[in-house]
């Protein structure tokens, strides 16, 4: 997989400065002095950049740049400006700055004592990630790769044989070879290296499980078929986590029609996974439940080819469940959480379920299948009411790209937030918050329920274009248990947006990785 950029803390010593190579980002607060120990002429360059109107006008997060500084050896010297009180995501967006602009070199942040300095080493390890591993050259033509920092990277090739042995019509393609150049790499002069390392300790999990889902998110279809991506989850043994996979034959056994009907038409066998870190001691546990749709065509109701090809996003939801799993274990949770995830594949061949089917889930209800292409529901369904039975857990919410509706909504700032339950949907929304990650609570209601209801089964797949996102949400509502906490979290235009945002370059985001950490770090984590 991908790695982020390795990041290590040393003690101040300006007298290094003058000397190194590479790049030099200095953190200082606007409008304020410049520290002491930067070579006389640069110090005389940097305050009269300081002084100028950019300067004056310096924000937090902002930068100026001075290229090739004077009485430096650097290559380019980062003013960023960070005020002293700082909030989290105003310093994670400062070493998302420095981040955006990582080569092959090495870069030395000067941050004193700063009290956010943890957070503006996630910022820079988070932004500078780079999927690169199927592109051969480093040029990119709308620049996103240079921006991105163009940081060689590696991949795990565990399941490879796996993807080559699956039934595709073509060969999957194999990674590039990774770049010959040395890769880049972060030094932190502080005041106290030893508290930031231990500071910054959580912050490295927490960028390992986001570049996981990343990854996922960013993996072609013909790689990330179901069988790799299960087994990518089952490799996270090695780190921990109990994974179980589930083939078709148990799922057959166990009654989840709803989603086998999506995958009927592939030549990828639906299953679904199990990941459980047990960090807690006997409580029940939280359980997250994934969508995992790894190509969406629409199925028998095919989808516009135009844009089709970013379909294989469709299993964001079961890729930020995953990362949350990968977190959890690297920095040892004291929580119990359950991470479940439907794979499957939604394509139209002569197997495929069709327009007017009815299929009967686990919970036993009936589905009329008005379009094939609202898949996901029926998929969630199954797993959720299997996440249920099993685990008897405290909590229960899903993630899936599953409208397009939420993007008609709330566009590419907000993830949709649905539940039964006021106090676990305030308590997403605060983390969201926190983490710097946009959410926005959405209604339900037994309105809702005639956009639904069907002619001929308990229900049908879809209400049509009015409130869509709802109408899903009102659909998943029916497999959840009376006074099950529950909520539904609808990514669909959060999980790989049309341009960079503040933390990722352009692709995924790995939208709620940081956001479902934190919030079973403050209310499901034993002290």
């Amino acid at each position: 997989m991908t790695h982020p950029v390795e990041i290590s803390f040393t003690e101040t010593a300006t007298d290094a400065l003058a000397t190194h190579k590479g790049r030099v980002a200095l953190i200082v607060a606007p409008g304020g002095r410049l520290p002491a120990g930067l070579p006389r002429s640069t110090r005389q360059a940097a305050q009269r950049a300081m002084e100028s109107k950019s300067g004056k006008s310096l924000s937090s997060g902002g930068v100026i740049e001075l290229a090739f500084p004077a009485g430096m050896e650097a290559d380019a010297l980062m003013l960023v400006g960070l005020a002293a009180n700082a909030s989290t995501t105003e310093a994670r967006k400062a070493g998302a700055a420095i981040g955006a602009k990582l080569g092959k070199d090495h870069t030395l942040v000067l941050a004193g004592s700063h009290k956010r300095a943890a957070d503006i080493a996630l910022g820079i390890a988070l932004r500078g990630y780079d999927f690169s591993v199927y592109r051969t050259t480093k040029d990119d033509a709308d620049g996103e790769a240079g921006a991105a920092g163009g940081v060689p990277q590696s991949v795990s090739r565990g399941a490879e044989s796996a993807v080559l042995g699956d039934a595709q019509a073509d060969p999957a393609p194999q990674p590039a070879d990774e770049p010959v150049s040395e890769k880049a790499s972060v030094t932190f002069m502080v005041k106290d290296p030893e508290a930031l390392a231990k500071a910054a300790k959580d912050g490295a999990a927490l960028a390992e499980g986001v570049f996981f889902t990343r990854d996922l998110v960013s993996e072609p279809a013909n790689v990330l078929t179901t069988t790799d991506f299960a087994d990518r989850l089952k490799a996270m043994e090695e780190i921990g986590l109990t994974v179980e996979v589930l083939d078709e034959e148990e799922l057959t056994r166990l009654g989840m029609r709803a989603l086998l009907a999506v995958g009927q038409g592939s030549t990828s066998p639906s299953k679904v996974v199990v990941m459980r870190w047990n960090g807690g001691g006997d409580e029940a546990p939280l359980a997250l439940v994934g969508k995992g749709v790894v190509f969406d065509s629409g199925g028998i109701s095919i989808k516009p080819g135009a844009g089709m090809e970013e379909m294989t996003m469709d299993m964001g939801g079961a890729g930020v469940v995953a990362g949350v799993l990968r977190t959890l274990a690297l920095r040892r949770a004291k929580a119990n959480v359950v991470g479940l995830v439907g794979l499957v594949e939604n394509m139209p061949d002569g197997g495929a379920q069709r327009p007017g089917d009815i299929v009967k889930s686990m919970k036993g209800d009936t589905i009329e299948v008005i379009n094939t292409d609202a898949e996901g529901r029926l998929v969630l369904a199954d797993v959720l009411w299997y996440a249920q039975t099993r685990f008897q857990p405290r909590a229960v919410i899903d993630l899936a790209t599953l409208t397009g509706a939420v993007i008609i909504a709330l566009g590419h700032d907000n993830a949709g937030v649905f539940s039964n339950d006021d106090k676990l949907a305030d308590q997403i929304l605060s983390a969201a918050g926190a983490e710097g990650e946009g959410a926005w609570r959405l209604p339900l209601g037994p309105g809702y329920d005639s956009l639904i209801k069907s002619r001929l089964a308990d229900m049908k797949n879809t209400g049509g274009r009015a409130a869509g996102s709802i109408t899903a949400a009102q659909f998943l509502q029916r497999f959840i248990r009376k006074d099950q906490p529950w909520a539904h979290i609808d990514i669909a235009g959060v999980a790989m947006p049309p341009g960079a945002t503040d933390l990722a370059p352009r692709g995924a985001t790995g939208w709620g990785v940081m956001t479902l950490d934190r919030l079973i770090r403050d209310r499901f984590e034993d002290s």
